[in-house]
């Protein structure tokens, strides 16, 4: 899998930008904030539908404008697939498949699969569990578009039993009957919907673990184990990933949460409340690891997705946004090494030099909003 050929009209700060592109190695090099994360971030919003940078689509629509619309050509196992999204902030995003409208932007969800490292990326470890959730949460839908719609279904599950707990929580009194029928029933879809994602998780981590390990290991090999441990807010009960088993334990663990609960106006039980432990031998990254360490751990949660999105079939598009110049000169060579056989890596650079000479392929200078092609 690899991108053919990019287009832009109104993202970022492109007004239009038009790049072809190869299999192999393409470097976009020039100075910072001339644009380049923004032909990468592009790529990325094709495949994932969302942004490493923002939490919302409105910055990456040009200002002055009401819509940005991305375009990828994509090529798998030789056949060319036209993907366009139009990026709407405050209404709905429209997609178009081979330029026919498809009903839903997700039903495009894998036509394209990247896996994207950037400097955001120290999140994952020194951030909130929220980051490692969505880290989860987006590699399950990468592997599995159906996913979009589980997650998307919990949260709608979440938000109405939230409204009801914060409804009930504010009028400080003990709810009557309709309240607390009302909340059996959100209860029940909350346990389907959460054993539905949380049997995902645990089977993604299990399968993830033994790859960031080795990653982490070949970026590090002087530093200690790199390990992840799936902490559930249902505590120490044995999990399995058979979802009538979780559901019957999410069940009784809201059942059991439900006075608390009320008092405090929130879900306090479920997907959401669960944590990604990121551990160096016997200790949590977060608070612990280096500056060096939690940079080889982040990437090697990225190396470790790239991993097993590739054992499902396809080589994802592997970017590489600003990355080695933050790593010293033996994990520059390493990465280099781990990366080169990708089918197509693209990786944005400040200057030249920051490129090691391991990754040789196609190169554009990125300034004053052009793209131009070296040679």
């Amino acid at each position: 899998m690899h991108v053919a050929h990019l287009s832009l009209q109104d993202f970022r700060s492109y007004p239009a930008a038009e790049v072809a592109l190869e299999p192999g190695v393409t470097a976009f090099v020039g100075p910072n904030g001339q644009g380049k994360t923004n032909l990468v971030e592009a790529i990325g919003y094709v495949a994932s539908h969302s942004s490493h940078r923002a939490s919302t689509d409105a910055p990456l629509v040009r200002h002055g404008s009401p819509r940005a619309i991305v375009r990828a050509g994509v090529v798998k196992d030789d056949r060319k697939a036209l993907i366009e999204l139009e990026i709407n902030p405050g209404k709905a995003n429209r997609a178009r498949l081979n330029r026919s409208p498809v009903p839903r932007p997700r039903e495009i969800l894998g036509m394209l699969r990247t896996v994207l490292f950037a400097p955001e990326d120290l999140a994952l470890v020194k951030g909130d569990p929220g980051e490692r959730r969505r880290f989860m949460d987006e590699l399950l839908t990468a592997r599995a578009p159906r996913f979009a719609g589980v997650r998307s279904d919990y949260d709608r599950v979440l938000k109405q039993r939230n409204a009801l707990l914060k409804s009930a929580a504010a009028h400080r009194r003990s709810p009557g009957p309709e309240v607390l029928a009302t909340l059996d029933v959100w209860d029940s879809h909350l346990a389907r919907t959460g054993a539905d994602l949380l049997a995902a998780r645990l089977s993604l981590v299990e399968a993830l673990r033994p790859l960031v390990a080795r990653a982490y290991a070949a970026l590090a090999p002087h530093s200690g184990a790199a390990d992840l441990i799936y902490r559930s807010s249902l505590g120490d009960v044995e999990l399995s990933t058979d979802r009538g088993q979780l559901a019957e334990q999410l069940m009784a663990a809201v059942g059991e949460s439900r006075k608390q609960e009320l008092e405090r106006g929130v879900s306090l039980v479920g997907p959401h409340r669960d944590e990604l432990v990121l551990r160096l031998g016997e200790l949590p990254a977060r608070g612990y690891a280096s500056h060096g360490e939690s940079w080889s751990f982040a990437l090697g949660l990225r190396l470790g997705a790239f991993e097993l999105l590739r054992e499902d079939g396809d080589d994802p598009v592997l970017i590489l946004d600003d990355v080695f110049a933050e790593l010293d000169t033996g994990r520059r060579s390493r990465l280099a090494a781990m990366v080169a056989p990708a089918e197509q890596v693209l990786i944005t650079a400040a200057v030249p030099a920051d490129v090691p000479a391991e990754l040789t392929g196609g190169s554009y200078t990125v300034a004053d909003g052009e793209v131009v092609r070296k040679g």
